[in-house]
């Protein structure tokens, strides 16, 4: 049985890696239908467009709605209910992803 451990370590370890976020695929579920595959639309002409705003400022933003403490364009509640979800991981990458969108 201690043989096997060390296999088993691996395994789950190598299974943490597999799961790391895909900030395309969360855009495509959860994003697109309001700011557009490539993040390039204003939600009802009051937003920023994602894919202008730096890696910093997404991520500021992402926090702040998933919080709730941010109610920008009186979109809080809303973007509350789309960030809910997200691990701290998938904004990170959402983050960093949605400025190459351009």
């Amino acid at each position: 049985m201690r043989k096997l451990l060390p296999l088993m370590v691996v395994v789950s370890l190598g299974s943490i890696a597999f799961a790391a976020s895909d900030p395309a695929a969360i855009i495509a579920k959860q994003c697109k239908t309001c700011h557009g595959a490539k993040m390039e639309k204003s939600y009802l002409n009051k937003t920023k467009i994602p894919n202008t705003l730096s890696s910093k400022e997404i991520k500021e933003d992402l926090l702040g709605y998933k919080a709730g403490t941010l109610n920008r364009y009186k979109m809080g509640a809303q973007m509350k209910a789309q960030v809910a979800k997200l691990s701290e991981e998938d904004i990170e990458a959402l983050a960093n992803y949605i400025p190459t969108l351009k």
